[in-house]
């Protein structure tokens, strides 16, 4: 497997990590990540065509670019990858063309055989599909032991519209699945968040789906004022400091929810991501450092599947962590550098939820508020 990662700005290539001096014939895989605006010109999707000719292109609209070991914004992120023995096959889907986001799931997963099938990385519109149902229906129709992970578009902090595009320019309501088929192929992947749980562990007692109304049988956006203090006054946007932490069942470890919006004339909270009724629920806060070291523990964890250092690593981290870290953003990346080391190559995105299994190589799960990293290798 050959790898290489450009960026894309200005409508031009301006940086280029290419070691085992692959060429652009033989670039099988193009994926991109950038924003929304470049992404759906058609002068960017001309260049990159013309440039990779023979490549199946994937785009998918972020939150922000992670080329390198850095983290960009108002560009196009791409790794270019050529196979030596291993394939993929490529599957679509719009939202307005099946009747839930759960079928979609199921589809995408029903047009990719399954034999030697062994990672999907889906990559999915980040405003129309519901991300929670979206996974069950990946996981209803995968076949045991395939990992699935990848992440939902983004859209900067505007939350108005994000675009996937499989070999077209990006659309909204898009969602891609992309099928690595092959024996040599090696895969890890590792999900954390390194947020701190506080105060007592409530049950949730009222919920529409995602839209919650109450915790303990109490106004749950009462409660969430009386925890947040001072940062109430700051709502909706100091709801990105102040996540859930969420377990559906008692065999299922904690998973975190990201508060969209919030409702003051109907008293309710909307989450990007299902909160069952009855699941066990505790607010969380930010600690600068604590989400930092988990994105170096979530790298560590790849090693401990594969102890090879992977050829290719796609982090995908939430836009919550972005607004969070702020200017120290750039350490999250650099951390994850650090643990895999300079030859391996990354590329990622900022995004609005991350689909990633907790343990490994089980069924996948929709995360808010994480840096989940998927690693890919071919033998020789």
């Amino acid at each position: 497997m050959k790898v290489a990662t450009l960026l894309y700005q200005n409508g031009s290539f301006t940086k280029e990590i290419n070691k085992e001096n692959l060429s652009e014939e033989e670039v099988q895989l193009i994926i991109g990540f950038g924003s929304g605006t470049i992404l759906t010109s058609k002068s960017s999707y001309s260049n990159i065509q013309s440039k990779f000719p023979n490549a199946t292109i994937c785009l998918c609209s972020t939150a922000g670019e992670i080329f390198d070991v850095g983290v960009y914004e108002d560009s196009i992120s791409i790794v270019a990858l050529a196979f030596a023995s291993s394939y993929i096959k490529t599957s679509v889907i719009n939202i307005n063309n099946v009747s839930s986001s759960l079928e979609a799931g199921k589809k995408l997963v029903e047009q990719l055989s399954k034999e030697d099938l062994k990672l999907i990385f889906v990559l999915s519109d980040g405003g129309k599909v519901n991300g929670s149902e979206l996974v069950k229906g990946l996981n209803a129709n995968n076949t045991e032991g395939v990992l699935i992970s990848g992440g939902l578009a983004g859209d900067g902090t505007k939350f108005e519209q994000t675009f996937v595009g499989l070999n077209s320019i990006p659309q909204s309501g898009n969602i891609i699945a992309i099928g690595f088929y092959g024996e040599k192929l090696k895969l890890s992947h590792g999900s954390l968040g390194g947020w701190e749980s506080f105060g007592l562990e409530r049950e949730v007692t009222k919920v529409n789906s995602n839209i919650l109304f109450e915790i303990d049988h109490k106004n749950a956006l009462d409660l969430y004022k009386t925890y947040l203090g001072k940062y109430a006054d700051e709502l909706p946007g100091s709801a990105l400091l102040f996540p859930l932490s969420l377990i559906p069942s008692d065999e299922q470890e904690p998973i975190v929810r990201t508060i969209l919006s919030i409702d003051e004339k109907n008293q309710s909270m909307t989450f990007a991501g299902d909160i069952p009724i009855g699941s066990k629920v505790r607010f969380m806060k930010a600690n600068f450092d604590r989400l930092i070291d988990a994105a170096s523990e979530a790298a560590t964890n790849c090693l401990k599947i594969n102890e090879i250092n992977p050829k290719l690593a796609f982090l995908i981290s939430c836009v919550g962590r972005k607004i969070i870290l702020n200017n120290r953003i750039d350490e999250e990346v650099e951390a994850i550098s650090e643990i895999f080391g300079n030859d391996t190559a990354l590329t990622g995105f900022y995004s609005y939820g991350e689909i990633s299994p907790l343990k490994p190589f089980t069924n996948c799960e929709l995360h808010n508020q994480t840096m989940t990293i998927t690693c890919i290798d071919e033998l020789n």
